[in-house]
């Protein structure tokens, strides 16, 4: 069982998860604060060549399995052209509701 993007309980996640499953990247960059932060597998990345990489140009998407923390740290199936689908974990900052950092690595 999955849970709608809609009934994420963050509204600034829900904004993130939102525009990453619809490929809407002005969506999904007004989701971050301006100086927004990544980690994927407990390493830094640039945000930008990240998402390019991992979401936009290989259609990511998730599936949210579950929800913590007031909707701050989720399980979810992601898939992409690239990789396929994994069980990975997500783990939000939010300043202001906005994204500030968000870390990410398999479940």
């Amino acid at each position: 069982m999955t849970i709608p993007v809609d009934r994420l309980s963050d509204p600034a996640v829900r904004a993130f998860v939102a525009a990453l499953n619809a490929n809407d990247r002005d969506a999904f960059f007004d989701a971050l604060t301006p100086d927004a932060t990544m980690s994927d597998d407990g390493s830094d990345r640039d945000i930008d060549q990240w998402t390019d990489k991992e979401v936009f140009s290989s259609r990511g998407h998730m599936e949210i399995e579950s929800e913590k923390d007031g909707g701050r740290a989720l399980v979810a199936r992601y898939r992409n052209d690239t990789w396929g689908e994994m069980r990975t974990a997500w783990r939000f900052t939010v300043q202001e509701g906005k994204v500030s950092r968000f870390e990410t690595g398999q479940a």
